[in-house]
């Protein structure tokens, strides 16, 4: 039984997990968005949301547990210089996972993994009913106009 196990094995050993971890916290630095199944989206979900973390803590002790995360430099730099302070004002949930279909070799579900950015995260209002119908009914009126005439 697997009583308060956190956590995915990925199907592959302790030390290929962490090597595919932070490959994709890399990656996810570097490009900003990637692609990858599910599963792996999930995990480095808690990765990344950390080093950001790190990130925002600006010293060095943090960018040396940063860099002992990542091993890549410039992924470290990019990560306290650039998209850290992004997240400055925002308490967490650093990221955003998005499905985007099954892959055609295995069928696997792959999903988007993206930085949340604050744009996209601030909520449109909801549109009422009545003003939706009047819009609508203000768009159909040039057409009505035009084919009578």
């Amino acid at each position: 039984m697997r009583h308060q196990v956190s956590g995915r094995k990925l199907n592959r050993s302790g030390a290929h997990r962490q090597a595919l971890l932070r490959n994709l916290a890399t990656a996810l630095i570097r490009h900003e968005r990637i692609r990858t199944t599910d599963a792996k989206a999930k995990e480095l979900r808690g990765v990344a949301d950390r080093l950001v973390t790190l990130g925002k803590q600006a010293t060095l002790h943090a960018r040396r547990r940063a860099f002992d995360r990542l091993r890549d430099r410039e992924a470290v730099t990019k990560l306290f210089e650039e998209i850290a302070p992004r997240f400055k004002d925002r308490p967490g949930g650093y990221t955003r996972i998005t499905k985007i279909g099954i892959r055609h070799g295995d069928a696997a579900p792959i999903s988007m993994i993206e930085w949340t950015s604050e744009a996209a995260s601030a909520k449109k209002k909801p549109r009422r009913r009545k003003a939706a119908a009047a819009e609508k009914a203000a768009a159909e009126q040039p057409r009505k106009r035009a084919a009578a005439g």
